[in-house]
């Protein structure tokens, strides 16, 4: 099983656009997704990595993106963003209790549900969602496909808050299991990334059997 420790910044950031600076200067780790989950069926492998850190009230997410199409059709909030160009995070606070999926398309629209498997979800509030700092490289446009080959990045700012049902103040000392994740279900070359392997016969990220550890430093 993977284990991530997440270490905690001197710094709250205000935005998202502050992400990748502040986490420059932390020094905080690039990691691969590097499962290529179900290769025989999807053998497209875009490159991707992720780094995340925490600042006690919030959480600070990057992604960094090099994939040979993008697309940016979900224009709202809680639309089918994992159809486009999305990374994802999947974060359980409680051990085998409800997980959280905080899935963002490569134009800034964000999903986010919760419940203890992919059946018996709830969709965020829009509260909830407004409070998610976003910042792509890309801008907020959507886009139909496009061909060629595409750098990106995404950054994130997820306040505590937006674990709406878990009633966590901080993120100091938290013991989690999580997963990241990068798909494009209607790309012209679908793919399913991710940091811990996924095992089953067919692509499903609501897994949390096959989550891996986190560590939220304090």
């Amino acid at each position: 099983m993977q284990k991530l420790l997440i270490i905690k910044t001197n710094t709250s950031p205000k935005h998202a656009t502050e992400v990748p600076t502040l986490l420059d200067e932390a020094d905080v780790a690039w990691l691969q997704l590097g499962e290529h989950n179900w290769a025989d069926q999807y053998p497209y492998c875009p490159q991707v990595a992720f780094r995340i850190a925490h600042c006690g009230r919030a959480l600070l997410l990057h992604f960094r993106v090099e994939e040979d199409s993008i697309r940016a059709l979900a224009e709202r909030n809680n639309g089918r963003v994992w159809e486009d160009s999305c990374c994802e995070l999947f974060l359980q606070p409680e051990e085998k209790g409800d997980y959280y999926n905080i899935e963002c398309n490569c134009a800034g629209s964000l999903l986010i549900g919760c419940g203890p498997d992919r059946h018996d979800r709830e969709r965020a509030p829009h509260d909830v969602l407004d409070s998610v700092d976003r910042w792509s490289s890309l801008g907020n446009a959507s886009r139909p496909q496009q061909e060629g080959l595409w750098q990106w990045e995404l950054a994130l700012l997820i306040p505590v808050t937006a674990l709406w049902r878990s009633r966590l103040e901080s993120l100091d000392g938290l013991a989690a299991r999580c997963n990241f994740y990068k798909c494009g279900d209607l790309l012209s070359q679908p793919h399913f990334l991710s940091w811990c392997p996924v095992e089953t016969p067919k692509p499903d990220f609501h897994q949390p059997r096959f989550f891996g550890e986190c560590l939220f430093a304090g």
